[in-house]
């Protein structure tokens, strides 16, 4: 049986999120257990399904290898008051309306009418569309790769893509389509240049297209060609100069996208804003090196400059995001790096961004997730009686100098919640300070070696332990 939230979001990570879910198929109560169990691996806990004397037909019908994921005792865990359906996600960025904060970011993800069709369709609010270029691209393949860990794929996700190699007409004859086609929706065209003439033909382009925002891509991590990319976004002088080119161009809002291969990102963000942007965008892919060996995964069959991307990134987008807000109090951000859940999203909101895209969770999830992001962001907001408006800029940030550090807060352990597997002991006794003993398979905390630092908790599979209520050090 299944004990808690916690593990109940561990069984619904093993569904395989399969394409016309053959579980949903064989409901006889009209129910949607695929959705179900889907917003429970996403955070996003959606009200309990009619379970009751069901015979779980859901679970005969299940694709699993394994076992079948065990839908009705996930059940258990389902939200039962609600959502109030009143609550708005509407946005105003960069003086554009968008119904939602989420857009697809820049990437294979926003290429081609089909694709971007059917994703506007199924509820992004917007999207910018993959890097454009008036210079011919040359691909390679493979071109992706996933880190894993304890068999979880996309915890990172590297790749070697490049902006699109489809002729620049075509291109924005499609983000003409898109607009006419979509009045609603924010289309944004992302654009590369190699010198300042290319980047003010390029904003002109923009112009006859009729897009709603252009996004200068300042910070690709691996283009094959020289000073492109992130060569321009660690050079502030050059930022300067494409910006204030196709702020010449064209009167529509700027985003200036930055990378996150810098140290002092700020800088570069505050010449692209006094240059005639009119947001930034922030992080662009980590630059990485993958590993050759496994050599059928890597094109070159050796090692070679990548961009990481995925959940594995988010914390160093937050650190940067934070440096941005803090230099540019005023400025209009659109946030990404590491968005897969609803509550990545809020994170980033907090932070101070009005816009969020996503690039990665849909290469793995499907354009599908915005039913889960924007119904998890409504039900939080809706839980905290808040506006989304209220939770920008909410989060609270310290330095390290002014930290708490007279006070501790030590483990509890709700003992129904724990199965008595003594990973807690493990942690505490080789990585911690040997306060957790484990004897007949029962873990005793010991308060006088106990330093508070929690790393208990975090490794506990059954999320049985929590924090005390702070108090003085013993």
């Amino acid at each position: 049986m299944i004990k808690s939230k916690r593990l109940a979001a561990q069984e619904a990570a093993r569904c395989l999120l399969c394409a016309d879910a053959p579980c949903s198929a064989a409901c006889l109560k009209n129910a949607e257990p695929a959705g179900f169990v889907r917003s429970m691996r996403f955070e996003h806990v959606a009200g309990q399904m009619p379970c009751a004397g069901c015979e779980a037909p859901c679970e005969k019908a299940c694709l699993h290898p394994d076992f079948p994921v065990r839908i009705r005792e996930i059940n258990a865990f389902g939200r039962t008051e609600p959502v109030k359906s009143e609550t708005s996600l509407a946005v105003d960025f960069c003086g554009l309306k968008c119904e939602n904060p989420f857009f697809l970011s820049s990437s294979v993800v926003a290429s081609g009418y089909d694709m971007c069709a059917k994703a506007l369709t199924a509820g992004w609010a917007g999207l910018v569309y993959k890097t454009i270029g008036l210079f011919p691209i040359e691909e390679t393949s493979p071109r992706f790769d996933a880190i894993y860990k304890d068999s979880v794929e996309f915890i990172g996700f590297r790749n070697w893509e490049q902006i699109s190699h489809k002729p620049y007409k075509e291109e924005f004859d499609i983000l003409k389509s898109l607009k006419e086609n979509f009045p609603s929706k924010i289309i944004t065209a992302s654009i590369m240049g190699r010198d300042k003439a290319e980047w003010e033909a390029l904003a002109e382009l923009c112009n006859e297209a009729g897009v709603d925002m252009i996004e200068c891509n300042f910070s690709c991590p691996h283009m094959s060609k020289n000073g492109l990319g992130s060569d321009v976004g660690t050079n502030w002088k050059l930022v300067e100069e494409y910006t204030s080119a196709v702020r010449r161009k064209t009167a529509l809002p700027i985003l200036a996208k930055m990378t996150p291969n810098i140290t002092n990102i700020e800088i570069p963000a505050i010449t692209a804003m006094n240059a005639g942007a009119n947001g930034i965008a922030a992080i662009n892919t980590v630059k990485s090196l993958t590993s050759a060996l496994d050599e059928s995964r890597h094109p070159t069959g050796s090692g070679m400059v990548s961009g990481l991307s995925g959940k594995a990134v988010k914390p160093i987008a937050l650190r940067f995001i934070h440096d941005i807000r803090a230099a540019l109090p005023d400025a209009p951000i659109s946030g990404m790096g590491g968005v897969e859940t609803w509550r990545d999203a809020a994170e980033f909101i907090a932070a101070g961004c009005s816009n969020i895209q996503i690039t990665t969770a849909v290469m793995q999830y499907g354009y599908r997730i915005i039913d889960d992001l924007t119904s998890g962001l409504k039900a939080y907001l809706s839980e905290e009686n808040m506006e989304l408006s209220g939770l920008v800029d909410s989060a609270r940030f310290v330095q390290t100098n002014t930290v708490d550090r007279e006070t501790r807060v030590y483990p509890v352990t709700d003992k129904g919640k724990c199965v008595k597997c003594g990973r807690c002991h493990i942690s505490c006794s080789d990585a911690g300070y040997q306060a957790i003993s484990f004897e007949n398979r029962v873990p005793a905390l010991n308060g006088v070696k106990c330093e508070g630092c929690m790393l208990c908790s975090l490794t506990c599979p059954a999320g049985a332990i929590l924090p005390s209520k702070r108090m003085p050090q013993q």
